[in-house]
């Protein structure tokens, strides 16, 4: 079976969520989405925004799991990816009513345009949207999907 698997590891600086062996990963890369099988290059790359999912080989084990994912690196190696995420949250603990909270919060915020650092609280902001509305689509799919 590890000709058709690989070690995949979800860690963030407080928290090791996930360790187990997977047959594809879709991870959400900084420019964009990539897709990881068994037996590929390896390589290094930044996370991005947006959804990692997973999806297990065999009977016992058939089925799929998704992170919420925000930042941070992956690594391939030939037998192992590792992600380094600066935040990372099981979906099925996405609560909607809570992104939603998220998003109202984000979206009343704004911009001192007098301030120094008007450039970066403007960033900042648009990063605290982004966020929110990833979250509430996942929470959305994830109710849908009944997880």
């Amino acid at each position: 079976m590890a000709d058709k698997t690989f070690r995949c590891r979800v860690v963030t600086p407080t928290h090791a969520l996930f360790d187990d062996e997977v047959k594809y990963a879709n991870v959400p890369a900084w420019d964009g989405l990539m897709g990881v099988l068994p037996n590929t290059a390896p390589m290094v790359t930044r996370l991005g925004l947006g959804e990692l999912h997973l999806e297990f080989e065999g009977i016992t084990k058939g089925g799929q799991r998704s992170f919420f994912i925000n930042g941070g690196f992956a690594r391939k190696s030939d037998v192992e990816l590792t992600l380094l995420a600066e935040s990372a949250i099981p979906v099925e603990s996405l609560s909607e009513s809570e992104a939603k909270a998220e998003l109202a919060e984000a979206e009343a915020r704004v911009v001192d345009l007098h301030s120094r650092d008007a450039a970066a609280q403007a960033e900042s902001i648009k990063r605290s949207r982004d966020s929110a509305r990833v979250k509430l689509r996942l929470a959305k799919e994830s109710r849908a999907r009944g997880i």
